[in-house]
Order: structure tokens, then C-alpha cells, then sequence
């Protein structure tokens, strides 16, 4: 059998998000002593916690999360380790030399991938580092730059983008471009992923629970890495 890690947050009210407010509530609609069972309505935003990113969450005619293949929620991952660049600048976003650097120790990152960034930002999830907003309310934390999500869409095939921090694109951006390219192309993304410094950069297999919700652009998710 393999060994299983869980690369997914425990997630909560407590949870931080993008915009600063909590992203699940639980409401209590029954209770044992009273109805014989328990039962929880979820006021829950989609992409909140350790969640999927799916085509439709930036192209209205894109996939949505019930419609991914399940051939596509089952890859190789690839995890590229920026954490000395992203302790030095918290706006890092992942590049073109990263992924040279990581190519030439470990091979070519291969088709039908799902390529994460490790800056470390998932040891601070449980304090306001990982948002890490300045007075003004700018986020910074590491990222993708557009060019390498290009390289790796177009000249590696890879299918999916993951990080450890709360956005495919570093928090400082103001436009979000590799959103805006990633995801109208059909690949979806993974964020707020946990324990990637507890994968091998090349050899683990991925597993994406999606939630498979009709219209839904998104949404939390388990992820599994299979060694």
C-alpha cells in the first residue's frame, strides 16, 4: 500500500481568506437530544480552506466543478521549492529560473502535471502572517509569474497549479494574470494546500476530492499525495 499524506488545512470559521472574512459558518439545525441526530446547514464560500479553483471561477463558459474529468483529478506532482527566495521577498513568484533550477536536479517536469509552489506559507496559516496585509491592505505572499504558468501550460502540458499561500498569483498583484490565463484554458488550480515539505519533488501521485457541485466554480476539497 502507499503511503498517504494529506496535503489539506483543517478548516474552520477561523480559516483565513482572501478578503479577510470568515468563509463557513456551521448552523446547528438539529441535535441528538432533541431530533435523534445532528445535522449542520453550511453557509460556506467556495473558495475558502485548502480548495479548487475550477475553469469557470474566471471563464463564464468554462468548466465547472463537476464537470472536470476524473482523469484530471489524478496527476503527478511536481513540487518546486522556492522557500529561501519567498523568506527573502514575500512577493516571489514563482519563474522562469525556478523552474530551471528545479529541472536541471530533478528532469523535465512531466506532461499532465500538477506543478506546486512550497514557499512555506502553510506554516503560517494559523496567524495573520499568511495574509500578511500591509497598512494599506495590499497582501504579501509568493506566487506564479505569468511567464513560468506559460511555459508550463504550453511547453510541459501540466494540468493544474497549486500553492501553499491563498492565490495562484502572488498577493501584491493587482490583476491576477495568471488566473486570467490559467484557468480560461480548461486547467484548474489548487490553494491554501498543506504539508508540501512532506512530498518528494518528483514521485508522489496527487488525489483531487472535487467537489462535483453542478454550476460551482470551486470549492474545498481533500488532497491526498500517494508515495
Amino acid at each position: 500500500m502507499p503511503r498517504v499524506v494529506d496535503l489539506t488545512h483543517p478548516m474552520s470559521a477561523a480559516f483565513p481568506t482572501w478578503d479577510g472574512v470568515p468563509g463557513l459558518a456551521l448552523e446547528r439545525r438539529a441535535e441528538v437530544a432533541t431530533d435523534g441526530y445532528r445535522l449542520h446547514h453550511w453557509h460556506l464560500d467556495e473558495h475558502t480552506g485548502t480548495h479548487l479553483d475550477a475553469p469557470r471561477h474566471y471563464d463564464p463558459e468554462g468548466l465547472d466543478a463537476a464537470s472536470i474529468a476524473p482523469e484530471a483529478l489524478v496527476l503527478p506532482l511536481v513540487v518546486i521549492d522556492v522557500r529561501a527566495r519567498a523568506m527573502r521577498d514575500p512577493d516571489h513568484a514563482v519563474d522562469l529560473a525556478d523552474l530551471a533550477v528545479h529541472e536541471t536536479t530533478h528532469g523535465e517536469i512531466p506532461p499532465g502535471a500538477c506543478v506546486a509552489m512550497l514557499s512555506g506559507w502553510g506554516a503560517r496559516v494559523a496567524d495573520a502572517s499568511f495574509r500578511n496585509a500591509d497598512a494599506a491592505g495590499v497582501m504579501h505572499f509568493p506566487g506564479f509569474s505569468l511567464a513560468a504558468a506559460t511555459v508550463l501550460a504550453e511547453a510541459r502540458g501540466a494540468f493544474a497549479l497549486a500553492v501553499d499561500t491563498l492565490s495562484l498569483d502572488p498577493g501584491a498583484s493587482p490583476d491576477l494574470p495568471v488566473h486570467r490565463f490559467w484557468l480560461p484554458s480548461g486547467r484548474y488550480g489548487l490553494e491554501c494546500v498543506a504539508n508540501l515539505d512532506r512530498v518528494p519533488a518528483r514521485g508522489a501521485t496527487l488525489v483531487v476530492g472535487a467537489p462535483k457541485i453542478v454550476g460551482a466554480t470551486g470549492g474545498p476539497c481533500r488532497l491526498l499525495a500517494l508515495l
